[in-house]
């Protein structure tokens, strides 16, 4: 049974997105706010329902202090859809946007979206590109001299497209269109700033540098 995660302080919503999540099959657990949430995060849930606007700790600062540690997707509940809020999300580990009010119906097929991705990266094997890399898609995980480097979801997100196509350039608003599914153009700023944290990590555990920028294009996974 699929565990979904609702953050939420409206006990209205709450109740609402408990009766229709367990109504079509999940396992569904709940937390008022965010320090509750870190608590009920150790049950490893398949994906979360993130609310922005909370007392304390509000959302953008929950997913950033989850996120090197939750691979699951998390997609936003919010009334703040500007532009500028998007792109604080998607850089705080956000997956996906649903904006309040939302019909119910269309967050249950969004959910179901991103579930059947999970489960398409799983069913993908491991790939060594050199005697000291590896990339295990299966794991979603990446390791160097057989120490993983932990990454956010949209980091290894983004090293599964490029390596999986090794030499071949995409550019920011591919990337952002295969990593976040959106049709809307991607931000150049999102993306750059991933790339540059994946760099930060590799070089961090004495690896070379393996995305290429191409410039005036876009980026490559280098060739082995």
């Amino acid at each position: 049974m699929r565990k979904i995660l609702i953050i939420d302080d409206e006990a209205d919503l709450r109740k609402l997105l408990t009766d229709y999540f367990e109504l079509n099959g999940y396992f569904v657990m709940t937390a008022p706010n965010g320090h509750e949430a870190l608590r009920q995060i150790e049950n490893l849930p398949d994906l979360v329902l993130l609310d922005i606007n909370m007392p304390e700790l509000d959302g953008l600062e929950l997913c950033r202090k989850i996120r090197d540690f939750v691979s699951c997707p998390i997609l936003f509940l919010t009334a703040r859809v500007e532009d500028a809020d998007k792109i604080m999300g998607f850089k705080a580990g956000g997956d996906d946007y649903i904006a309040k009010p939302f019909n119910i119906h269309e967050l249950g097929a969004r959910v179901e979206a991103h579930l059947r991705r999970e489960v398409r990266s799983q069913n993908k094997t491991s790939i060594k590109f050199s005697e000291d890399l590896v990339v295990d898609y299966a794991a979603r995980a990446l390791y160097f001299h057989d120490v993983r480097i932990l990454l956010a979801k949209k980091e290894f997100d983004i090293i599964e497209l490029l390596s999986m196509h090794p030499g071949m350039v995409f550019d920011k608003e591919r990337i952002f269109e295969e990593v976040w599914g959106f049709d809307n153009e991607g931000d150049s700023n999102v993306i750059a700033e991933h790339i540059r944290r994946i760099r930060y990590k590799l070089k961090e555990h004495g690896c070379d540098n393996r995305i290429e920028t191409v410039w005036g294009v876009g980026y490559k996974w280098r060739k082995s």
